[in-house]
């Protein structure tokens, strides 16, 4: 199987899967990015653990699960904001934990324990804020907004993709990302705020203006979410972040862009509806 097959093979499946349990109810979205923060995290742990670095894995991840849990949670059942705090009690132990340890750079091992949790768990837990936006309308799961930022993501992907193998010149971000151009930026800038009119049409939570407004953060900041894997992977010197994606990568390859755009989505929204 030649590489085009398997990259259109497992896209076609993810794309399925993921619209699928999106779109089916709250609970197979529940289940499912449950899944995607569990596999993004172990990712994250795996490839920056060496030598030097050495995260708490364990702890790292059940925060990271927990911090989903308890969002979504929150968002269905509206349990007592209190239970946040333990939580964030609960991050301290770590410097604790490292007491035990005989590692040359302690602080280091925290750092990245941290950033693991804020990098992976923060974001994905504010896709529950955007699946469930009854600062809009008391209306429980909604998905139309989560499913209209990843409609916009794609169609931002897609075109500068196809505009910059066409007219791609200057480059972006070269020290970062070597493909990326200035003219594949503008291609997908295109195709997302087009998306954003569509989608304006079918998904009417959100009147014009908010979804060109979503297509805006998507545009920024879904570009800047691939450039800032692209560094973590430079920095690490590998060239997918994992292969649970057949010719795709891992989980932050594939979700880098939802990863940086999420926060200020729900961002966006609570300011335009709740303040």
């Amino acid at each position: 199987m030649n590489n085009f097959t398997q990259r259109a093979i497992t896209g076609a499946i993810f794309v399925i899967v993921l619209l699928g349990a999106i779109l089916w109810n709250q609970y197979t979205f529940y289940s499912l990015f449950v899944i995607i923060t569990l596999l993004g995290i172990l990712e994250f742990n795996r490839i920056t653990t060496n030598e030097l670095h050495r995260p708490q894995k364990y702890f790292g991840t059940v925060i990271t699960i927990a911090l989903f849990i308890m969002s979504n949670v929150y968002v269905m059942r509206g349990i007592n904001p209190a239970w946040f705090l333990i939580l964030i009690s609960l991050v301290f132990l770590m410097f604790i934990f490292e007491l035990r340890t005989k590692a040359a750079m302690p602080f280091n091992n925290i750092a990245i324990t941290l950033v693991g949790i804020f990098y992976i768990g923060v974001p994905f837990s504010m896709l529950n804020g955007i699946a469930y936006p009854e600062i809009i309308k008391d209306s429980g799961y909604s998905p139309h907004i989560l499913l209209g930022m990843i409609y916009m993501i794609w169609a931002n992907d897609t075109g500068a993709y196809l505009v910059g193998r066409k007219f791609g010149k200057y480059k972006l971000f070269e020290r970062i990302s070597p493909k990326k151009t200035w003219e594949g930026s503008f291609g997908g800038a295109v195709f997302a705020l087009l998306g954003a009119y569509i989608i304006s049409i079918y998904y009417t939570d959100l009147i014009l203006i908010d979804w060109f407004a979503i297509s805006l953060i998507v545009i920024l900041m879904g570009n800047f979410g691939d450039l800032v894997e692209s560094l973590l992977k430079r920095s690490l010197n590998i060239k997918d972040s994992g292969t649970i994606l057949p010719g795709h990568g891992g989980i932050l390859d594939r979700f880098d862009s939802i990863i940086m755009a999420a926060p200020f989505v729900l961002l966006y929204i609570v300011l335009r509806f709740h303040i």
